[in-house]
């Protein structure tokens, strides 16, 4: 048998053995060829070109349902979100983010109490802080929060002003995707925004001279502008001074800054005010032996990682004695090595000290037995075992001297020097201060408040005030604060980049500028301003050729320069670069697709 099939690139003859005929037959029965689908090019083969075209027409109206079906035969538990639902859920979760965090922003933002599964309260309105503590369940608010803590720990502040812009592209964008706007146009306009962004970042910013001694009261009023959005007035310009003299102290000519060399301690203790810094050191443990002095001056300090302690053996041995004075002279044998060890420290301070009004003091990374500490409290000798071992580095740098491993061949060479050791005793807790050190290159920053969530939160804010004093020191450049910079960027896009621009990505432009103003507007929602009004008198000054900002005191417009706002540049760049890519991938998403293995299964 063999029939002809019309096909697009003329008329073909296909043969189809008499036998595939006849078992097709049989197997279909009455049915014939209606109940047998056959590929477009058999057009004549059990239907007409009018019901091929319904066929075809049905095809592709299941087009959406062939992909669901397809997940749902591998994975049956599997849960989908389709095309414009999925997009939503984006935006939607991008703005829920973007709300909880926007009251946080600026000196006058407010606080939030997070409260643990055990009732424990944390009281924070530092964004790094509430996007980790959070139990957050959506997974694109999820993506967010880790760039946006990525963004902490890459540039050490920007966390809230990270979300609020990835929030503020995403709700821009849905404005202009439900007028019908394809997300990839948008993306592409993003990306242009993006670019000229970066390039006004570096025509705009402030450059710092950084040589030798760097300018402190520069230094100083970034770290204030930092430090204000996270505490209150009073307190955030006690701790700059603060936390600028700690990087200077640890700063080294041509080598990079390593904050880990400033201590930050707490205690709960007197009042917030009272926090201090300690150019030294504070251990958080006190001598071992009652009778050793509680005050030292004029001090030497010996850092040393030795056993001062009677050890066992690796090797099991037994020992077998007659009498009583066999096992003694076994007992002596045993000490006589760690007190070989003791003696010889003892000589050095005899050598350094004896004639002097100099004083001892050993700081030991490994144990101190009992008679050991006893041997050298006879002698005025303070010893202080199973200290940290940062604290062993930074005693060095602080102190001077040399770490040492063993005792043999000791001389004053190894030694450090502090003008006074002495213990504060805080309730059952010892803490040891070694300070008027010489030539620190190691401090400690004292944190005290009269309860757990104060200390909590100048934790946080002192962490974030030597990020801020750390980067401009190293990136040697300032920008405008106060949404100076923000509006600014704005007027430029508008004014200069979109005109530049041809079609429809002119739009994604427009909606990355837009969103830029978030930032100011947001500062003057939390200084309880009229936003409206804030925002066209910013845009008026700088269409003037005004660089301002916003006093958010009183809503009006003023030069940040004059009042020493600044932010960091490197924090700026920061967020320019992560917002808009997180913003792009997020809007092209065009299905949500849970199906992960560890899923249940069904009942």
């Amino acid at each position: 048998m063999s029939f002809n099939a019309e096909h697009s690139d003329g008329v073909r003859t296909y043969a189809v053995h008499e036998y595939i005929v006849r078992s097709l037959e049989t197997s279909f029965g009455d049915r014939g060829w209606s109940g047998v689908w056959l590929p477009p090019f058999f057009p004549e083969v059990g239907r007409s070109k009018e019901k091929q075209k319904a066929d075809n027409d049905e095809h592709e109206k299941e087009g959406e349902a062939v992909n669901w079906m397809a997940i749902r035969m591998v994975n049956p538990n599997a849960e989908v979100l389709n095309k414009s639902a999925a997009l939503y859920m984006m935006i939607n979760a991008a703005k829920g983010l973007q709300e909880v965090l926007k009251t946080n922003l600026g000196p006058k933002g407010t606080i939030k109490m997070l409260v643990g599964g055990s009732g424990d309260i944390k009281l924070t309105k530092d964004g790094n802080t509430l996007l980790k503590e959070m139990q957050i369940q959506n997974p694109t608010a999820i993506m967010i929060a880790r760039t946006a803590v990525a963004q902490d720990d890459i540039s050490g502040d920007g966390t809230t002003s990270t979300v609020l812009l990835i929030g503020e592209l995403m709700k821009q964008s849905e404005r202009f995707i439900s007028e019908g706007m394809h997300p990839r146009v948008l993306v592409d306009g993003f990306e242009i925004a993006k670019k000229a962004t970066l390039e006004y970042l570096e025509k705009f910013k402030t450059p710092v001279t950084i040589q030798g001694t760097p300018d402190k009261e520069i230094i100083s009023m970034v770290a204030r502008t930092t430090l204000r959005t996270k505490l209150y007035e009073e307190l955030a310009d006690q701790l700059t001074d603060i936390v600028v003299n700690a990087v200077l102290c640890i700063r080294k000519p041509e080598e990079p800054i390593d904050l880990f060399m400033v201590e930050i301690m707490h205690m709960r203790h007197k009042m917030d005010t009272d926090t201090k810094l300690v150019e030294g050191l504070v251990l958080d443990h006190g001598a071992r032996h009652p009778d050793m002095p509680k005050r030292l001056e004029n001090c030497y300090i010996l850092t040393c990682n030795v056993s001062l302690e009677y050890e066992k053996s690796e090797v099991n041995a037994g020992f077998f004695y007659h009498d009583a004075e066999q096992r003694e002279k076994m007992v002596a044998a045993e000490r006589r090595n760690v007190d070989e060890k003791v003696h010889k420290i003892i000589a050095l301070k005899k050598k350094v000290c004896d004639g002097t009004n100099k004083t001892f003091c050993v700081i030991n990374q490994k144990g101190i037995d009992p008679i050991s500490l006893d041997l050298l409290a006879k002698e005025g000798i303070v010893g202080l075992r199973r200290a940290k071992r940062r604290n062993m580095e930074r005693l060095v740098l602080a102190c001077g001297g040399e770490a040492i491993n063993s005792v043999e061949d000791l001389d004053a060479d190894v030694l450090g020097y502090a003008g006074v050791v002495y213990e504060h005793v805080l309730g059952e807790e010892k803490y040891t201060f070694i300070e008027g050190v010489k030539n620190p290159h190691s401090c400690t920053i004292l944190i005290k408040g009269p309860n757990d969530h104060t200390i909590a939160q100048i934790k946080d804010a002192v962490r974030d005030g030597l990020r801020s004093v750390k980067n401009t020191i190293e990136d040697e450049a300032l920008v405008l604060g106060a949404g100076a910079f923000e509006v600014a960027v704005r007027q430029y896009l508008m004014n200069t980049v979109k005109k530049t621009v041809e079609g429809r990505a002119q739009l994604g432009v427009e909606a990355f500028a837009d969103a830029l103003m978030v930032i100011p507007k947001t500062l003057a929602e939390n200084s309880g301003l009229d936003t409206q009004d804030v925002l066209i008198t910013l845009q008026s000054e700088h269409d003037k050729g005004n660089v301002v900002g916003l006093n958010h005191n009183t809503g009006e417009p003023m030069d940040p320069q004059m009042e020493g706002i600044f932010d960091n540049y490197s924090v700026k760049k920061q967020i320019i670069n992560s917002a808009p890519i997180i913003a792009a991938q997020l809007l092209l998403v065009d299905e949500v697709i849970r199906a992960g293995r560890n899923m249940r299964k069904p009942q």
